[in-house]
């Protein structure tokens, strides 16, 4: 039995899924994995992690998370893919995660690859999420509504194309944090 491909988001109120000026103030929208966090918010985490034979994230989130939010280490309990335009240095390279340069396709194929039939978390950044979105890559949509409203940043459906997606709402769930929806593809 093959996973889930899960593309997992958190944005504010208004849609934003980072800030203006490529990101600013974009870790406000991740209170409810940190400094707000509740039982209820870290059980929804702990499904996700539990599930994932693999994660995906884009290049630009690893660049900001793996000094920042990650310490140099990776988070990830499970092989972590990067899809990126380059390679990082040496410097910039951490255990537990591998480079890929060939598009979200072959990321896939690897994730699927080495999850053993688990799900592929893909967790982010905002041109991941849209490139997915626009490919219709994905089986299930998580989406962790912030209760902020930003104004102005990137939209997660703005650019995600002309093709209409429908969805089944399949779970809700309130905390103070967020409120976090889930949505199976409906085929």
């Amino acid at each position: 039995m093959m996973g889930k491909v899960i593309l997992d988001i958190t944005m504010s109120l208004d849609g934003f899924i980072a800030g203006p000026n490529m990101g600013e103030g974009g870790l406000r929208l991740h209170d409810w994995i940190f400094g707000a966090k509740t039982s209820v918010d870290e059980e929804i985490m702990e499904e996700t992690v539990e599930n994932s034979g693999a994660v995906i994230v884009g290049g630009r989130t690893y660049d900001i998370a793996i000094e920042e939010a990650w310490g140099g280490v990776s988070p990830f309990l499970v092989p972590a893919f990067v899809v990126c335009s380059e390679i990082p240095k040496p410097a910039k390279k951490v255990p537990g995660f591998t480079f890929v340069t060939w598009g979200i396709d072959s990321a896939i194929a690897h994730a699927r690859e080495v999850a053993r039939g688990k799900d592929v978390w893909v967790m982010g950044g905002a041109n991941i999420a849209q490139q997915f979105l626009r490919a219709g890559l994905f089986d299930e949509l998580q989406i962790h509504v912030a209760p902020v409203l930003f104004g102005r940043g990137i939209r997660l459906f703005e650019q995600f194309g002309n093709d209409r997606i429908e969805l089944k709402s399949t779970r809700v769930i309130e905390s103070p944090g967020a409120v976090h929806l889930r949505y199976s593809v409906v085929n």
